[in-house]
């Protein structure tokens, strides 16, 4: 297009759940194992081959279809991490519909905004999840949602887990295990390369969220080149990534990826620690003979915490395991240098975004004997053109730090536009750097080309994997009536990675009871946001640091809770007011200094 934008192989066509099950059947690999359930909380695995899967997806998609859901139609999936989760994504693409998954137990307010940008014609969910030993009922935050939600949804259907039963209402919800027993296989639909297969929500700088569209030609091209160049996975080795489907890792590594190459991918209900302990995953490897695992760094910092000497490792056999990829955050050197020593494999960290679907900068494979340089993403994957500039545009030198970029077009499997949105995804993406893609993170790449991403250069920071918005959070705790004005920053974590922290200013006059006061801001984003926000820290000031124009100086609070020796912004309104905030953190205990 004239801005530089790509429509990735106009003309194609094919279905994505094709791809991921019929193909291998009929190329004779149907008792070929497809998906391993692994569910430590629930005491159970359950293996799917190819045929099994497809018969089972096949089945849905004509239950999908007998809701009056076709092409183009959407549908919200709002579950945990069980096999209907993959059968629901894969039968609404079967049809040629749209899937929009939602993170399981993400709060009602946030569910309803999605229902209102997406207007499905159907949600799939669940009774339950369960999170350590807590039973979560989903639906009573599922009928919420749809209360809050001005878009009326016709249809819900609801898979009924042993641990808590969902009271279902007539005639809007079905009873999932019900309505699959009784419907006959559904035929695949093709659908053109352009057409979306998913939207997935990420978060944005402001509150609306923004409806990341994939579509179905580029995404499959990419995620079946970034199997073997860069995941070196052959059909028949296992695949796992420890995300969730409510994440774009989930999305591309639980489901698509593997599933496109012939790989069997693990499903995990469970979590690094207390399912039942820090060798859960080392069992999950042992047990199922896992060849290449990726996860979120947050998951070994958890696991190395209980168990430092990584003794509970030594107690598999991990003779499978091939290499270990780490994304999702930054990985910090001393977690890299911990898992090195402790597994004996190639540790690769690698880097991508929700946007992008598939990685950005990686080792590829092949190249293993390039110089490995913790804290750096490696190069930049063939397909994307990374560059450095400075805030004016211009190219920054090696070493130097500036915004990183991607120069369009985008390579095939990145995101083509916001749902519903065009105008968003200019403002948001193309409009800082003309001709370019702007990732939102700041960075640098040193003399050889390595890339190093440092952080966001916005409001959204990374607390163990998920992506917040410090502006949501901002929206929740000024709603508290003793609340003056807030602001959130994301401080370093030695286990999430990041961890918000609020500033907050009282209003005039009011008395509180500081511990009852934090208890009460943390239960405000809980119930907004979610628990795993991880919002606990509240640190009171008698005013903000702003410039002169009012605008909060989040990178100066950022770099004062982190320790750093802060400039004094030249648009400060007062510069006394930094040695306050840096006092008041000192004292809370959130400075690292």
């Amino acid at each position: 297009g004239a801005d530089g934008r790509a429509t990735w192989f106009p003309g194609g066509e094919l279905n994505s759940c094709y791809l991921a099950l019929d193909q291998h059947v009929e190329a004779g690999r149907g008792d070929a194992t497809a998906l391993i359930y692994d569910s430590p909380i629930t005491y159970q695995t359950r293996t799917y081959t190819f045929a099994e899967l497809a018969d089972a997806v096949a089945r849905f998609a004509s239950v999908l279809a007998s809701l009056a859901v076709g092409k183009g139609d959407r549908v919200v999936i709002y579950m945990p991490m069980i096999p209907e989760a993959v059968i629901g994504m894969l039968a609404t693409a079967r049809i040629g519909a749209i899937h929009s998954v939602v993170f399981g137990g993400f709060a009602p307010k946030e569910l309803a905004a999605r229902i209102d940008d997406a207007e499905p014609k159907a949600i799939l969910s669940a009774s339950c999840g369960i999170e350590f030993d807590r039973v979560i009922p989903y639906k009573p935050l599922l009928d919420e949602a749809l209360e809050l939600a001005a878009f009326k949804v016709p249809h819900c259907v609801i898979c009924q887990r042993p641990e808590a039963r969902a009271p279902l209402k007539a005639p809007r919800d079905l009873d999932w295990q019900q309505a699959a027993a009784a419907a006959q296989p559904a035929p695949w639909t093709p659908v053109a390369a352009e057409d979306p297969l998913y939207i997935l929500y990420t978060s944005g700088t402001t509150g609306k969220p923004k409806g990341v569209v994939r579509d179905n030609g580029g995404h499959a091209v990419a995620l079946v080149y970034s199997m073997s160049a860069i995941y070196d996975v052959a059909p028949g080795d296992v695949f796992w990534a420890a995300s969730d489907v409510g994440w774009v890792v989930g999305h591309s590594y639980i489901v698509y990826a593997p599933l496109f190459r012939g790989c069997a991918t693990v499903l995990y209900e469970g979590k690094p620690v207390r399912t039942p302990d820090a060798g859960a995953f080392w069992r999950v490897i042992s047990d199922h003979k896992v060849n290449l695992l990726f996860a979120a760094p947050t998951a070994f910092r958890a696991i190395r915490k209980e168990d430092p000497k990584g003794e509970l490792c030594r107690q598999y056999n991990l003779g499978s395991l091939r290499r270990i990829f780490v994304a999702g955050e930054r990985t910090d050197p001393a977690t890299y240098e911990w898992l090195a020593e402790l597994l004996q494999v190639p540790i690769i960290d690698h880097w991508w975004q929700t946007e992008t679907g598939w990685p950005i900068a990686a080792s590829p494979t092949g190249l293993e004997d390039l110089p490995r340089k913790p804290g750096s993403v490696s190069l930049p994957v063939p397909g994307y053109d990374v560059q450095i500039l400075t805030p004016e545009g211009k190219p920054a030198a090696a070493n130097e730090e500036g915004d990183v970029v991607v120069k369009l077009p985008l390579p095939p499997g990145c995101l083509p536009s916001i749902w519903g949105d065009d105008q968003r995804f200019q403002s948001a993406y193309l409009a800082a750097h003309p001709g370019f893609y702007h990732t939102g993170d700041g960075g640098y790449l040193d003399e050889d080309g390595y890339l190093y991403v440092m952080g966001r250069t916005d409001d959204v920071i990374n607390v163990a994997g998920h992506r917040l918005s410090t502006g949501a959070m901002e929206e929740s705790i000024a709603a508290h009536p003793a609340v003056a004005e807030a602001a959130v920053v994301g401080v370093a974590h030695p286990e999430k990675g990041q961890a918000p922290v609020g500033l907050v200013v009282l209003k005039d006059g009011v008395n509180i009871k500081p511990a009852a006061f934090q208890k009460e801001l943390a239960a405000l984003v809980r119930k907004d946001i979610g628990a795993f926000a991880n919002y606990k820290q509240t640190v009171l000031l008698e005013r903000l640091p702003k410039t002169r124009s009012g605008k909060i100086l989040r990178q100066a609070i950022r770099g004062l809770a982190d320790g750093k020796p802060v400039p004094t912004p030249a648009t400060i309104d007062d510069p006394a007011i930094l040695d306050e905030v840096a006092a008041a953190l000192k004292d809370a205990g959130v400075s690292q200094q």
